[in-house]
């Protein structure tokens, strides 16, 4: 109701699976999945599928978000394999990722594990596994890396095809909002991660935060 009373577009549950708006002309499609109850089933990869492809059939650019992943400071990495927390299926982020590119997605943004992961470009779509925390409150361990709150602004042209971008970082230090980060550290653990994990990938990280074509 709070986001529908200020405009907010947004996505993700069974009871309003998706948004589609116009900016300048451009027809914009945005969907989210989730491994939890009474969200779009992202462990469901066919229907995750179907669903992506048929928003991009209305629209210029489709967006997908996803929670997925494990949680916490010892699973910054993706690690292209299904991943469990307490037990529970996370889903294999790196697999969803691309099927959902391969399926119409235009710009991927990742969160859950509460820490930021690398950000890859998949066939000319960018790809962020996580962008961590971001405006969290009282229960959150926003100590180390969970603090870490990276914005990222991605450029593309109408086909949804990545041109360029840029990483601002922030940071949590506890109740009271997000600042900007003058130290600059959620872009150097994105540039750490990126490069670990996706060493023959295509992207640029600059150290001003840019997002280039190699």
């Amino acid at each position: 109701r709070l986001l529908d009373s200020v405009g907010i577009q947004y996505g993700g549950l069974e009871i309003k699976p998706s948004a589609e708006f116009v900016i300048d002309s451009v027809k914009y499609g945005f969907i989210a999945f989730a491994p939890i109850r009474a969200t779009l089933d992202m462990l469901n990869l066919k229907m995750a599928s179907e669903m992506v492809a048929d928003l991009k059939s209305r629209n210029d650019i489709v967006i997908v978000s996803f929670h997925g992943g494990a949680e916490g400071r010892e699973h910054e990495f993706v690690t292209r394999e299904a991943e469990e927390f307490y037990g529970e299926d996370r889903g294999n982020v790196y697999e969803f990722a691309h099927l959902m590119v391969d399926a119409g997605a235009d710009v991927i943004f990742g969160h859950g594990p509460h820490v930021a992961r690398a950000i890859e470009l998949y066939k000319g779509r960018l790809i962020a596994y996580s962008l961590g925390n971001f405006c969290t409150y009282a229960r959150f361990n926003l100590s180390g890396p969970n603090g870490l709150a990276p914005i990222v602004k991605v450029y593309t042209n109408s086909q949804g095809e990545f041109l360029h971008g840029q990483i601002f970082s922030a940071q949590q230090l506890g109740e009271g909002g997000t600042t900007l980060d003058s130290k600059n550290r959620a872009l150097k653990k994105i540039q750490y991660l990126s490069q670990h994990d996706f060493p023959e990938d295509k992207l640029q990280i600059l150290d001003n935060g840019g997002l280039l074509l190699k």
